[in-house]
């Protein structure tokens, strides 16, 4: 005879009922009988979890390695994003820092060049202005450089303009905020000058060479290659004593005179303001006026102080 469907749910509601009635103090009463068990074995009660440590923990061990990959794929993804950040502020930093260097690289030529400047110290009766060389003349009749001074910082024509090595030029014209340079090797530069050994007057004289020569000279002159030139002060355009040169070469009666400027490496100049205003004009050096020198020159780039 079958038995109906429902019969075992019958029979099993009584014991759930029960179960569910005393399962609190069951529970109480199987910690107390643990309790009492432990007490009085001790040894029985060791050897019990020793053996379900034994029994779980290869259970433990694998259930374990699932959650450990997991904690190493956050700790990855946390390590990525903080990676990601420091690269991104890093790469700012970095760019920064290369447009200091560079800054700072182009500070440091200026103040190498200004301390070269510092070499030349100006009597103590002429006031001066420092000025940058912004151009320079490269045509085949004219050695001249634009400065950025003029009358505003009171510059007159005839001005001296003097590097931390010597002797630039003359100032042979002036706008209100820059002015032209004629420089010693020039065709049309003649400056009165002295041998500082023998004491021997000459004169300068450009022609357009990177050497200029010393004419009318003395006849019983003893000039000697490694002889300094400098001003004489004759005229009262430039100061005297201001450094020229040096004899370097003596062939057919020529005397040639190497300037101590460095040419290539000319930034900055100093005008001594000596108030000679009139004494040198344009167009007794036969120069042209600047439209005009633009067209023959080459202009240099090279900034211009504030």
């Amino acid at each position: 005879m079958a038995k109906r469907p429902g019969s075992f749910s019958s029979v099993a509601q009584p014991v759930r009922s029960l179960w569910s009635r005393f399962a609190f103090a069951t529970l109480i009463a199987a910690a107390f009988a643990l309790m009492l068990l432990g007490k009085a074995d001790v040894l029985l009660v060791e050897r019990a979890r020793i053996v379900v440590l034994d029994t779980l923990a290869p259970v433990i061990e694998v259930a374990s390695r699932p959650a450990e990959a997991v904690t190493d794929v956050l700790n990855n993804i946390r390590d990525l994003r903080y990676l990601r950040a420091e690269n991104a502020r890093l790469t700012i930093e970095n760019d920064r820092l290369d447009r200091w260097q560079h800054v700072a690289r182009r500070l440091e030529a200026e103040n190498r060049a200004l301390r070269a400047l510092t070499n030349f110290v100006p009597p103590r009766d002429i006031d001066f202005a420092s000025a940058r060389v912004i151009a320079d003349g490269g045509g085949a009749f004219v050695r001249s450089v634009m400065i950025t001074a003029g009358r505003r910082h009171g510059v007159t024509l005839g001005n001296a303009a003097v590097s931390g090595e010597g002797l630039v030029g003359g100032i042979v014209e002036v706008g209100e905020e820059y002015s032209r340079v004629l420089l010693i090797t020039d065709l049309n530069s003649q400056i009165p000058v002295v041998v500082e050994r023998t004491r021997d007057p000459a004169v300068l004289a450009g022609d357009n060479t990177r050497a200029p020569r010393l004419v009318y000279l003395p006849q019983n002159a003893q000039v000697v290659p490694g002889d300094r030139v400098v001003t004489s002060g004759h005229g009262g355009v430039f100061p005297a004593g201001l450094a020229v040169g040096m004899v370097t070469a003596i062939t057919d009666g020529a005397i040639r005179v190497t300037p101590f400027v460095d040419w290539e490496r000319l930034e900055y100049v100093r005008l001594l303001r000596t108030g000679t205003e009139g004494v040198v004009q344009p167009e007794s050096a036969n120069l042209p006026p600047f439209s005009v020198m633009g067209q023959e020159t080459t202009t240099r780039t090279r900034g211009i102080l504030p």
